[in-house]
């Protein structure tokens, strides 16, 4: 802990880096995801096919990942671009399944509802169904930001910044403490961005806490 509050600065200056590397990924793969996710939702055949090569893309080796993207996209080893394309690989396998796991979530009278009232399958999609999706989505994108926020310290394997260089740095000089600041730093970001994402989850699905009360009434009743 010593170390940490002492080279402040300097774990202050990698996390802005791990941010970086960490929520541009999961921001590229909402973009894709969302629309993806919807689109695919209702075809059963696409949906599966879709599903099957996310699967697949998720369960490739990170490292591994790291250093093949190069070779192909032509950017230098330590680009910190490289992380990010095979970041946003994996969340967009996580959030193509979320996102047609979360639309199913819609009791079907509720779509059915909006149907009756003339609305069209992409209104209907944006209006209702992904307002309604909000919990489980958000529950989803927790768990890859999670995810990211801990697989940027393999990049440090490479020479990528982040607080994983934090890692690299104390097994080379045989110093414990700054590997276990490295450590400590990456849990409480994770922490941090975890109840950051559940607070705006809450924020912006009012209707959950409403009913909770409910509940709760009820069962004091």
């Amino acid at each position: 802990m010593t170390w940490l509050f002492d080279n402040f600065d300097v774990v202050l200056g990698y996390t802005k880096t791990h941010l970086y590397l960490s929520l541009v990924p999961l921001f590229v793969g909402l973009v894709i995801a969302i629309p993806v996710g919807t689109v695919i939702r209702n075809t059963r055949w696409v949906r599966r096919i879709t599903l099957t090569v996310a699967s697949i893309a998720f369960t490739l080796p990170s490292l591994a990942l790291f250093v093949t993207i190069p070779a192909v996209v032509g950017l230098p080893v330590l680009d910190p671009l490289n992380v990010v394309i095979a970041l946003t690989v994996y969340s967009t396998a996580l959030l193509v399944r979320a996102v047609p796991e979360a639309l199913d979530s819609v009791p079907f009278a509720v779509v059915d509802s909006a149907q009756a009232m003339g609305y069209s399958s992409l209104r209907r999609a944006v209006a209702v169904e992904l307002p309604l999706a909000l919990p489980v989505l958000i529950a989803n994108i927790r768990v890859v930001a999670v995810t990211n926020i801990s697989l940027v310290s393999v990049g440090s394997v490479i020479g990528i910044g982040g607080l994983g260089q934090l890692f690299t740095q104390g097994y080379q000089r045989d110093y414990p403490d700054q590997i276990f600041a490295g450590i400590i730093s990456i849990v409480f970001l994770a922490l941090v961005f975890d109840a950051a994402l559940y607070l705006l989850g809450r924020r912006l699905t009012p209707w959950t806490r409403l009913s909770t009360g409910s509940s709760k009434k009820k069962a004091r009743a």
